[in-house]
């Protein structure tokens, strides 16, 4: 649905129209929508999720090792 909007009278200043239309603009959604869907994430692969979840794994069983030998440094 597009939106309009038109001068109210020959009188209206552009600074006006403007404000009135930024305003219809944040009461309607549309640039919400068009943010979500610009910036929105591409689903994985189950392969990378897979190879995702087994490199954390891999990670965090590194880490527990390395704490146990106290081989960390503290910050």
């Amino acid at each position: 649905m597009p939106l309009e909007v038109k001068k109210s009278n020959k009188n209206e200043s552009g600074q006006n129209l403007t404000r009135r239309f930024s305003k219809k603009m944040k009461q309607s959604g549309i640039l919400l929508e068009a943010r979500k869907t610009n910036y929105r994430k591409r689903k994985l692969s189950p392969q990378l999720k897979k190879r995702a979840a087994l490199r954390r794994e891999r990670l965090k069983k590194e880490y527990q090792k390395k704490a146990k030998m106290g081989q960390l440094k503290r910050q």
